[in-house]
């Protein structure tokens, strides 16, 4: 059965931390943005999800992991180039 998977992603000095979260196919998947220093964005383009968060701010949001394989994530911020630097990816395994 599908599993809820919780994970908290924090922003610093043009970084993610953790940059690699794996889960199971069909999970439900909730992820929690903050921001340590300046704004910040996290952008999955095969979920087609963007979420902002402010200076020193949080936000929350879920999604169910229904397609399977490894799906980049990264900083769309585009107000300073170090934003291109901040990657991670998403590992979703079928079941």
């Amino acid at each position: 059965a599908p599993n809820r998977r919780e994970f908290t992603i924090t922003a610093r000095n043009y970084d993610f931390a953790p940059r690699r979260i794996e889960v199971m196919q069909d999970d439900l998947v909730k992820i929690t943005l903050r921001s340590e220093d300046e704004p910040h964005s996290f952008v999955i383009d095969g979920y087609r999800i963007m979420r902002r968060v402010p200076a020193a701010g949080s936000t929350t949001f879920e999604f169910r992991a229904d397609k399977t394989g490894t799906f980049p994530f990264y900083c769309g911020m585009t107000n300073s180039d170090a934003h291109g630097r901040m990657k991670g990816e998403l590992v979703v395994s079928a079941r």
